[in-house]
Formats: structure tokens, sequence, C-alpha cells
């Protein structure tokens, strides 16, 4: 039975990381990344679809993104959809490739955007500590329905503990990665 919890909860938790990471991905560095591009959806003929699926995003240089449509019609939908989308960067075309340069970023904006990545770190610790409550309800419910001893209880309850600590040092250690990334000139 045990098992069966751990097992959930340690599911839940790598989707909790992989949705940081995800996030972290999209907070601009000062580096050409084409995760910075991975949420922005284009009105293509009429229905919003993500960018990724219209165009070729390359890295040319470090500080410079090209995004290459499929469609070369679509490359006035792209270019209006990035500026749309508040990035912080003004994508210029040239008729068949959307630029992006990646502006050196300010003291001042390294600071916001580390502090963006703290909140989104605190959000992911706030999401673990709730699948730790939801852990040891469905703990409890085991034990009222009599398939739990209370050492059962007690042990399942301490791995859940030591999971979730575990998870925290790793939410912990992604944002300060980040944070390193930010602030690295």
């Amino acid at each position: 039975m045990s098992d069966v919890i751990m097992d959930k909860l340690g599911e839940k938790v790598d989707k909790s990381l992989a949705n940081l990471k995800e996030n972290l991905n999209s907070v601009r560095a000062g580096r050409a990344n084409p995760a910075l591009l991975d949420k922005i959806m284009v009105d293509y003929y009429g229905s919003p679809t993500p960018l990724k699926q219209l165009a070729n995003i390359a890295v040319s240089d470090p500080r410079t993104l090209t995004v290459t449509p499929f469609d070369p019609k679509s490359i006035g939908s792209v270019e209006h959809a990035i500026a749309a989308a508040n990035i912080g960067i003004n994508p210029v075309n040239d008729g068949k490739v959307v630029r992006l340069s990646i502006p050196q970023l300010t003291e001042e904006r390294r600071k916001d955007l580390a502090k963006e990545a703290k909140k989104l770190g605190e959000e992911a610790k706030v999401a673990v500590r709730n699948l730790r409550r939801t852990a040891n309800e469905d703990i409890k419910k085991l034990e009222k329905a009599g398939d739990y001893t209370e050492d059962d209880v007690k042990e399942t309850e301490e791995e859940v503990k030591k999971a979730v600590e575990k998870a925290i040092k790793d939410i912990d250690e992604i944002v300060a990665k980040k944070d390193r990334d930010i602030m690295e000139v």
C-alpha cells in the first residue's frame, strides 16, 4: 500500500519539477534560447497555434534567435504574435525570417528576473507541500479503513516527508542554477 502512495507522490512531484523547469525556461537569461518562444500562440488562419508548430526556431548566434515560418505567408502573423507576447524583444522581419536580437540585460532587469525565478520556485514548493498534504490524507483514509496499522502510518508518513524534503531541495537547486544564469554577465 505504501508503494502505491509513494509512486503516486513521486509521479506528481516529477510533474511539478518538470513544470518548474519549463516555466523557468521562459524566463530570459540574456542568452538566445528557443524556449523563450515556447508559450507564444500565433493566429494562423483564425485558430491559435503554437509558434513552434508553425516555424523553425534557431539560435544563429549567442544573442540572436531566427524564426523561419514554414508558410512564408504567415510571417506577418508570426511577427505580430512575438511582438504581442511582451517578452521584451522586438522582432525584425526581413520578408523570409523574423530575427530577435536579445538585448544585454541591465542589473535592475537581472534582479527582477531573479525575483521572478524565485517566485516560480516558491509556487513549485507550495505545489509539492500540497502533494504532501494529499498523501497524508490518503494515509489517514487507509488507516480509518483498517488497511494500515499505526506503524504503517508512521513509516509511510516518514517516507512522504523525506520525498517532499528532497523535492524542495531539488527545487532550490534548480532555482539557484537559473539565478546564476540570470546574474551571469
